[in-house]
């Protein structure tokens, strides 16, 4: 059984709403999951995980969260070399660029990106709350 964690930040609540989605697939597939606001996430127990998923809406100009989540991220990135991590987030304009930028980015850190990321246009509705579970399935899978 796949130990997963899903770390993510949310302001609104929609980036909160699709991590317990990703949970509820990442389940169905069997593996083993723990659920942090990344607050909670203790960086020293990345290791014991096989695969992340991380969660963070676009803030201000297309960024990741700049108070809480993007410092976490600076200092985890080193780590994720050889990793499994997958990306999910909100955003509210600007049609999802921040994305592309943080798949980059964690490309760049040497992860095993799965996919490009899912990025969701406001509040997730059925059809974006379907592709968070298939992810959360389909990652869980592939570990």
């Amino acid at each position: 059984m796949s130990k997963v964690a899903i770390v993510f930040w949310s302001g609104t609540g929609n980036t909160q709403e699709m991590a317990q989605a990703i949970e509820k697939g990442a389940k169905a597939a069997g593996a083993e999951t723990s659920l942090f606001e990344v607050e909670s996430f203790d960086k020293g127990t990345l290791a014991d995980y096989d695969g992340i998923l991380f969660g963070c809406p676009a803030m201000g100009d297309e960024v990741l969260e700049e108070g809480t989540f993007e410092p976490f991220f600076a200092e985890v990135e080193g780590s994720l070399s050889g990793v499994p991590v997958a990306l999910f987030g909100s955003y509210g304009w600007g049609g999802g660029a921040w994305m592309a930028d943080w798949a980059a980015r964690t490309k760049q850190a040497g992860a095993k990106l799965f996919s490009d990321g899912l990025a969701v246009e406001n509040a997730p509705d059925a059809d974006a709350l379907a592709a968070c579970e298939k992810l959360g399935r389909d990652f869980a899978a592939s570990l």
